[in-house]
């Protein structure tokens, strides 16, 4: 990308910090210089980062809407990424193509913190029958970085690379918990809290209190919240100074094991687990 481009009128991107503000991260004492940033990655990430679930195909000026960028800069940027064959075009609608996982594949290939987890997981979920997956915060939402089903698919979403909302999965709540008040209360004042089931906890000061309970217990339940028939419990994985850098859940199906058999069966293995990678992580 053009020195030009770095030199567009640029909005703050929609997206978040996410390395800054991830409950993982190192405590950062100052922002960095806006010399020293390269705000051409930024807004090529951003644009990348435009496309979803809902939104696979997008034009140009639904990448700039999207972004905060001109629709010439979103233009510049999507033909960048075309050009090196991280988007593909028919006619006025652009899309993401396979070359993107390459991105995810350096993180899941190189990051210590899946090669460390999944061995676990693995132990867990074969042991209890159950599926098993970890995560982290990233913004709004949190990010699987391993997981395994034991053989059950409980959830097309507990897979490594999938993003669940983080105010109504288990995995969410612990990580929202290990975070201070004040963040915790200026996160849930950012967020739509949309009622993806009947069970859906949307009411800021119910959720303040789940989130409140989780710290307090030290594991999150969620039962059918974000998904019917889903049923959760997450414990924070911390590291040796107890700082939480991930969280570790076992999910099953709600017509198999109520949640106080969840708790029960399901509890007491994770805290193991639990012990066992503080002394790793």
């Amino acid at each position: 990308m053009s020195s030009n481009d770095e030199q567009d009128d640029f909005s703050p991107s929609p997206f978040p910090a996410t390395a800054w503000e991830s409950p993982s991260a190192a405590v950062v004492s100052s922002a960095p210089l806006k010399r020293d940033l390269v705000a051409g990655l930024e807004k090529g990430l951003a644009v990348i980062e435009a496309f979803d679930q809902e939104r696979p195909r997008l034009t140009i000026s639904e990448v700039a809407t999207r972004t905060g960028l001109t629709r010439a800069a979103a233009r510049r940027y999507l033909l960048t990424l075309l050009h090196l064959g991280f988007v593909s075009q028919d006619r006025k609608m652009f899309a993401l193509t396979p070359k993107v996982l390459r991105l995810g594949q350096s993180y899941m290939h190189s990051a210590r913190l899946p090669r460390i987890v999944e061995p676990e997981l693995h132990k867990l979920a074969y042991a209890l029958k159950e599926a098993s997956s970890a995560g982290v915060l990233d913004g709004a939402d949190v990010i699987c970085i391993a997981a395994t089903s034991a053989g059950r698919v409980v959830s097309s979403t507990l897979q490594p690379g999938t993003r669940v909302p983080a105010y109504c999965t288990a995995n969410g709540r612990m990580l929202l918990a290990a975070l201070p008040q004040g963040e915790v209360d200026a996160w849930i004042a950012r967020q739509e809290l949309t009622p993806l089931t009947p069970y859906t906890i949307t009411h800021p000061d119910r959720l303040r209190i789940e989130v409140a309970r989780a710290r307090a217990q030290g594991h999150a339940c969620v039962d059918q919240e974000y998904e019917l028939g889903l049923r959760t419990v997450s414990v924070p994985l911390k590291n040796y100074r107890g700082d939480a850098v991930a969280a570790m859940n076992i999910s099953v199906h709600a017509s198999r094991i109520s949640m106080d058999q969840l708790v029960e069966q399901c509890l007491p293995p994770l805290l193991q687990a639990q012990a066992h990678l503080r002394m790793l992580l």
